[in-house]
């Protein structure tokens, strides 16, 4: 099925489909920004991103233990930025997702970093593994940072109610 169609036309596809994510990414957390923050807001986008796991199914995505391994650690790594940017804040009573001025510059930069790594290892690396491994990498990028966000988001629940008298 996948076979009959030229490597470079996967790169393409696959390059364009990652910039319109970032970019969809970087224009639903600007907006999110505007609203309170919710524990489901924080917890539900990695059970949605979960499901792009079911690509594994298919022997074209399959990735090597080794490159798990490597795709998880730049994840973890790359998680670690998105955790310093990623403060709230309480404004009248409800907690907000505080809007670093740095935080769509980080995402471009890791953008780019990304499609620039893609078009790099996609001579070496087939490209349906490279897709499974840059899944991995967004999934252990999220993880981290998603569970960073929720007990960010519980401290200031918790210390919003001793605050209140009761």
């Amino acid at each position: 099925m996948f076979s009959s169609i030229p490597p470079e036309i996967y790169l393409v596809v696959s390059t364009v489909g990652a910039l319109f994510m970032g970019v969809m990414a970087m224009f639903v957390r600007s907006r999110a920004a505007k609203k309170p923050a919710s524990v489901k807001k924080i917890l539900l986008p990695p059970l949605f991103m979960s499901t792009g796991a079911l690509m594994f199914i298919f022997p074209f995505f399959r990735v090597a233990p080794l490159q798990i391994a490597e795709a998880l650690a730049a994840g973890i790594i790359f998680s670690a930025v998105l955790i310093w940017t990623s403060k709230f804040e309480v404004k009248d009573g409800e907690i907000y997702l505080k809007q670093s001025k740095a935080f769509i510059f980080i995402l471009v930069g890791l953008l780019l970093f990304r499609v620039a790594l893609k078009v790099i290892l996609s001579s070496t690396i087939d490209v349906g593994e490279l897709a499974g491994m840059f899944w991995i990498l967004a999934f252990g990028m999220i993880i981290p940072w998603r569970i960073a966000m929720y007990l960010q988001f519980k401290k200031l629940t918790e210390k919003q109610k001793s605050a209140v008298p009761g």
